[in-house]
C-alpha cells in the first residue's frame, strides 16, 4: 500500500479430520463486531477449525487442542504462571477478536497466559508426543506439568516440541505464555497496530493457528523439502528424520507410479517423465507417499503431494523480458490480499472462508495473489496449490532500524522460506515494500535468491515510494529479477533494466462505499472515489490502459484489493465478503484482454455466493435526505445516519455540522459504545463538541475505545492545530515559550504532554542531539505512561551513538533502565551495557553484557559476543 507520510512525533504518537477435545464447559460467545462474515456462525467451541493444519505432511494419529482454554493478562514481567485465570478464550482466535469471545487489545507492557489440560496419548512402544503450533505472535513459552519445555520467537513460523518425558498418565497440564509488542518492539507484525487506522489494522496477539498433537514412532519423519526440475523430468526430494542413522532408509512413492530410494537427509531424484505441468489453467498435482525404514520394515509414513512447474524471467520473441511459467509466457493478473476478517483478524472463522477467499479472486478473472506482508496457515497455500492461483509472497516487513530488528527480521525470513518451499503455487518472493524499513537491499535479495534458486525474487516492490532510494536507476533493484512500481490510481508501467522483467506491484484503490457493509461508515477511504453506477465503466478503462503496458512489455500487475479492509474500503467485494461491487461475470470478460482463459475460472454454479452492490444514484438519495435535515428534521437516529452517509459522500462541511448537531442533541449522557465511537470518528478540531467529552472524561472513552485511545486522540487533535503549523517547516524556528503557554493553558496536563513529546522530537528530527536530550530527558519524567519500552531503548541507543557528553549519557542510561523495568530482552541489555561501558563503568558493562548473551538466542548471540569481546579489550 502506499505509504502514508508523517512526522516523527506524529508517528510515535498513535502508537484428514479429527475429533476435537470435548469441553466441559462451553462458556463461550463471540463479541459484539460491527459487520461479520456468513461463516461466524459456523464456529462452535467444540469444532473450530477441525481440519488437519498441515497438508503437505499427514499423519492419522493426532489430536486437534484448539477449543476453549483459560487465559490470564499479567504484567510483562511476570514469569510465573497466574494464581487465577480471568475467563475462557476460543483458541486460535487472537485475543484481540471478536471470535476469540474476549476481544481485548494486548499492550506491549502486559503478558498473555493460556491454559488447558489434556489426556495423555498411548505411548507404548517408545512412541513420543509432538505439541505443534501453527503460530503464535510473537514469542510464547510452553510449559506441560509445570515444566518449561521450549520457547519460540515468531509470530509467522510454525513450531514443535517433543513432550514426552514431561508427560504423566491420565490428565496433564498445559501453559503457553505470550509476550507481543504489536509496533512497540523490534517484530516482524506486517499491517498490525495498537492504533488501527488507515492502511494499518487490529493487532492479532497470540496464539492464531491451530494447536495439535501427534504421536510419533521413536524415529519419524521431521520434514520434507520438495522442488520440481521441469526440464530435467525430476523432483528434488530431501526427507529428514529425528535419527539421520544409516541404518534408515527413506522411499517416496508419488502417484504416477515413479519411486525413490535414499539415506535421510540426502537429496533424492523422484523421476516425473512427461509431467503434467501445474498451472492456473491446469493446477493438476501428484499425491505422494513418504517413509521410513530400518530393516526393510515401516516405522512411519506422511502423506504429501507436489506439483511440477518452473518460473522464470527471459526473453519473448521480441526480446522483452517477460514472466515464463513452465517455458511460456504468462501474464500475471493479480490482486493484493492482506488476509484479515472482521470477526478473526488474522484467523479465518473456517476453512471453507478461508478457500472462499481463493475461490472468489479466481472466479473474479484473477490468476495471481500477492500475500501482502503476512504468512498464511499452511490451508491457505494448499487451497492456492488445488485452485491455481499463483502466488507472490511478501516477506512481513522489517520491525524498525536497528540492528535488533534486523536480525530478527533475517532469521525470521529464513525460517519463512524454508516453511514455505514446498507450495508450487509460490513463484516469487518478494523482500521490500515501499521502502519500508528497508535496509542493505543488494545484500538480502542477493541472499534470498541464493537460499532458493527455484523462484523469482522482487527486492524492491514500490521502491518509486521509498524517499531513500538510490538515485542511478541501475541501483534502484539492484540484483533483483524485476523492477516493480506502484501507481495509485494508475495503471502505470516500471522502467526497462536490460535483464529484468517489468511489473506493476500495487495500482487500483478505487473506493466504492457499500452501506450497511463498512467496518466504520465515518473513516472509510480510497485512493480514489466512484459511485457503484460508474465501477464497471471506470474499472474497464483502467485494464485498457493496463493492456497497453503489457504490450510495451509489462509482465504483472497487483491491483489493490480483492476485498475491504476495516476502514480501507478499495475492495472489489465488502470486508464481510456479502456484496461484490462488480459482476464477477464482467470481471472475467474484461480480465480476458491479459488472461486468455479468465472466463474459464468461474465458480462452480452456485459455489460462489454474492449479492451484486447497489447501483441507484446515492447522490440523488443524499440530497433529498440533507433537505428534510434543513427543512427542520432533527430526530436522532436520522442525525445519525445522515452523518455517516455526508461522511461516506465526502462532503466534509455538512459532515461536520449534523455530527455535532447529533453529539449536542442527541448524545446526552448516553456514553454507550455507538455514541463514543461516533465521538472519536467525527471529532476533528477543539472546538468541535466531542472533543470537550474526550478531555473531561477520557478514561471513560478509553473503556471502550481501548487504553489510551482517547488521551492519543485528544493529543493529536492539538498538535494538529495548535502545534504541527510551527514545527513542520524544517527550517522553522517555534517561539516555544508562547507555544507553551497557549497549549498548557488551553489544554492542561494533556497540552503540555503534547507539548514536551513534539519539542523533543522537533530537535531529534533535525538531529539536535542535546536539546533532544534535555527535552525529552524533561518528557520523560512527567510522562512516562504512554513511553514504549521499544522507544526509550531505541532513543537510548542514538545517545549513545551521537553524544560525548557523560550528564546527557547518564539521561539516556535512565531511560534504559527504564526500559528494562518490564522484563530483561538481551537487545535492551546491549544498549545499557554500551551506555556503562560508555560512561566509564566497564566491569559493569561487562556484567550486563554477559547477561545479555545468557539470554540471546543462537543468531543474535555472536553479536552480542563481538561487543563484549570489544569490551574486555577496552576497543
Amino acid at each position: 500500500m502506499k505509504r502514508l507520510k508523517k512526522t516523527l512525533a506524529i508517528a510515535i504518537l498513535c502508537v484428514p479430520m479429527a475429533h476435537s477435545i470435548a469441553q466441559t464447559k462451553p462458556d463461550w460467545e463471540m463479541q459484539p463486531v460491527g459487520i461479520k462474515t456468513r461463516w461466524a456462525k459456523d464456529v462452535h467451541p467444540g469444532q473450530v477449525l477441525p481440519e488437519y493444519p498441515r497438508p503437505q505432511m499427514v499423519r492419522n494419529q493426532w489430536e486437534n487442542l484448539n477449543g476453549l482454554w483459560e487465559y490470564a493478562i499479567t504484567t510483562k514481567e511476570q514469569e510465573t504462571t497466574p494464581n487465577t485465570f480471568e475467563g475462557k478464550i476460543l483458541v486460535p482466535f487472537p485475543i484481540e477478536s471478536a471470535l476469540s469471545g474476549v476481544k481485548k487489545p494486548l499492550l506491549p507492557t502486559q503478558r498473555l497466559w493460556y491454559k488447558r489440560t489434556f489426556t495423555k496419548p498411548n505411548t507404548q512402544n517408545g512412541k513420543r508426543v509432538l505439541l505443534n503450533f501453527g503460530a503464535v505472535d510473537w514469542q510464547a513459552t510452553v510449559f506441560v506439568n509445570g515444566k518449561k519445555i521450549g520457547s519460540h520467537t515468531g509470530g509467522y513460523q510454525n513450531f514443535s516440541f517433543d513432550i514426552t518425558d514431561a508427560l504423566k498418565s491420565g490428565t496433564n497440564e498445559l501453559i503457553v505464555s505470550v509476550y507481543d509488542p504489536t509496533d512497540q518492539g523490534p517484530n516482524p507484525r506486517g499491517k498490525q497496530t495498537l492504533n488501527p487506522q488507515n492502511i494499518m489494522y487490529t493487532a492479532s496477539s497470540g496464539i492464531w493457528q491451530t494447536v495439535w498433537m501427534e504421536t510419533v514412532p521413536t524415529a519419524y519423519i521431521t520434514n520434507i523439502y520438495m522442488t520440481p526440475s521441469v526440464d530435467s523430468g525430476f523432483l528434488r526430494l530431501a526427507v529428514n528424520s529425528s535419527d539421520n542413522n544409516k541404518k534408515y532408509t527413506i522411499e517416496a512413492i508419488a502417484s504416477n507410479g515413479s519411486t525413490i530410494k535414499g539415506k535421510p537427509g540426502e537429496q533424492l531424484l523422484l523421476p516425473v517423465s512427461n509431467a503434467r505441468l501445474w498451472s492456473p489453467d491446469d493446477p493438476y498435482l501428484y499425491n505422494l507417499s513418504v517413509r521410513l525404514l530400518s530393516n526393510g520394515k515401516i516405522i512411519d509414513t506422511i502423506g504429501s503431494y507436489f506439483g511440477m512447474r518452473k518460473i522464470e524471467v527471459r526473453k519473448d520473441d521480441q526480446g522483452i523480458e517477460r514472466l515464463f511459467l513452465n517455458n511460456k509466457y504468462t501474464y500475471h493478473l493479480g490482486v493484493l490480499d492482506q488476509g484479515f476478517w472482521p470477526e478473526g483478524l488474522y484467523t479465518a472463522p473456517t476453512d471453507s472462508a478461508l478457500q472462499f477467499d481463493i475461490m472468489a479472486i479466481r472466479n473474479m478473472g484473477f490468476n495471481t495473489i500477492r500475500k501482502h506482508i503476512k504468512i498464511e496457515p499452511a490451508r491457505w497455500y494448499y487451497h492456492a496449490d488445488k485452485m491455481g492461483i499463483l502466488v507472490w509472497q511478501d516477506m512481513v516487513t522489517c520491525g524498525g532500524g536497528d540492528i535488533i530488528a534486523h536480525e530478527e527480521f533475517e532469521k525470521e525470513n529464513k525460517e519463512n522460506i524454508a516453511q514455505l518451499h514446498n507450495y508450487p503455487s509460490i513463484v516469487i518472493w518478494v523482500l521490500f515494500n515501499e521502502g519500508w524499513a528497508r535496509y542493505d537491499q543488494q545484500r538480502l535479495t542477493e541472499w534470498l535468491k541464493h537460499a532458493d534458486p527455484s523462484r523469482v525474487v522482487d527486492g524492491h516492490t514500490g521502491e518509486n515510494y521509498d524517499d531513500h532510494s538510490p538515485k542511478n536507476l541501475n541501483h534502484k533493484w539492484a540484483s533483483s529479477d524485476l523492477t516493480d512500481i506502484h501507481d495509485y490510481p494508475g495503471p502505470g508501467i516500471a522502467p526497462y533494466i536490460p535483464g529484468k522483467a517489468r511489473v506493476l506491484g500495487e495500482w487500483g484503490g478505487v473506493r466504492v462505499p457499500t452501506p450497511n457493509h463498512q467496518w466504520n461508515d465515518a473513516n472509510g477511504w480510497g485512493y480514489i472515489q466512484v459511485p457503484a453506477s460508474e465501477f464497471s465503466r471506470k474499472y474497464a478503462f483502467m485494464i485498457k490502459h493496463l493492456k497497453v503496458y503489457e504490450e510495451e512489455g509489462l509482465s504483472g500487475s497487483i491491483y489493490t484489493e480483492p476485498f475491504d479492509v476495516e476502514t480501507e474500503e478499495n475492495g472489489l467485494m465488502t470486508y464481510d465478503r456479502e456484496v461484490i461491487k462488480m459482476p464477477a461475470e464482467s470481471l472475467r470478460k474484461i480480465h480476458a484482454a491479459l488472461v486468455p482463459h479468465a472466463e474459464s475460472y468461474a465458480a462452480v454454479k452456485g459455489v460462489f455466493k454474492a449479492q451484486l452492490t447497489d447501483t441507484a444514484d446515492p447522490i440523488r438519495h443524499y440530497n433529498a435526505l440533507l433537505q428534510e435535515y434543513k427543512n427542520g428534521r432533527k430526530d436522532s437516529a436520522f442525525l445519525y445516519n445522515l452523518a455517516l452517509m455526508a461522511d461516506r459522500m465526502d462532503d466534509k462541511t455538512n459532515a461536520a455540522v449534523v455530527s455535532n448537531d447529533y453529539i449536542n442533541n442527541s448524545i446526552s449522557s448516553h456514553y454507550n459504545r455507538t455514541n463514543i465511537k461516533f465521538i472519536e470518528q467525527f471529532t476533528k478540531k477543539t472546538n468541535d463538541p466531542g472533543f470537550k467529552i474526550l478531555i473531561t472524561s477520557p478514561e471513560m472513552s478509553d473503556k471502550i475505545l481501548g487504553q489510551n485511545a482517547a488521551e492519543n486522540k485528544i493529543m493529536s487533535i492539538i498538535y494538529s492545530e495548535e502545534i504541527d503549523k510551527y514545527v513542520k517547516d524544517k527550517n522553522s524556528n517555534p517561539n516555544w515559550n508562547d507555544l507553551e503557554k497557549n497549549v498548557v493553558g488551553k489544554y492542561g496536563a494533556l497540552g503540555e504532554e503534547i507539548f514536551l513529546r513534539a519539542k523533543a522530537l522537533f530537535y531529534f528530527n533535525r538531529k539536535n542531539w542535546e536539546s533532544f536530550a534535555n527535552n525529552y530527558n524533561l518528557y520523560f519524567n512527567k510522562y512516562p505512561q504512554r513511553i514504549s519500552t521499544y522507544e526509550l531503548n531505541e532513543f537510548a541507543w542514538k545517545l549513545f551513538e551521537n553524544i560525548e557528553d557523560n550528564k546527557i549519557l547518564s539521561q539516556a542510561l535512565n531511560w534504559s533502565k527504564s526500559s528494562l523495568t518490564q522484563g530483561e530482552s538481551p537487545y535492551y541489555l546491549d544498549t545499557y551495557a554500551n551506555l556503562l561501558y560508555k560512561l566509564g563503568e566497564k566491569d559493569e558493562a561487562i556484567k550486563i553484557e554477559e547477561k545479555a548473551i545468557n539470554i540471546a538466542n543462537k543468531d543474535t548471540k555472536p553479536s552480542f559476543l563481538a561487543t563484549l569481546d570489544k569490551m574486555k579489550k577496552e576497543k
